[in-house]
């Protein structure tokens, strides 16, 4: 998700959340049980959400593997740099 996060950063999710495009959630791929990732959501599909990285170049997102799951919408950086603009 760089720039606009980067690993390490720790975030604030509302968990349960429904997104709306353009905001930064927290996923799951059926394909890929136990990893989460944060992606930006762009629309909604049947079966879940397509979700795209900040960063086409550098990004595995629905484009390779599908349709995700929103589990939360991130709502905060909390560290090391705070921020509410995601």
């Amino acid at each position: 998700m760089a720039p606009a996060l980067r690993n390490e950063d720790v975030v604030l999710v509302r968990w349960g959340a429904k997104p709306k495009p353009g905001q930064v959630v927290l996923v799951t791929w059926a394909s890929r049980p136990g990893q989460l990732s944060v992606k930006r959501a762009s629309h909604e599909v049947d079966g879940g959400w397509h979700v795209v990285g900040d960063n086409p170049y550098a990004s595995t997102d629905s484009e390779h593997l599908g349709p995700a799951e929103v589990l939360g919408v991130v709502k905060a950086r909390l560290w090391p740099r705070p921020g509410f603009r995601l």
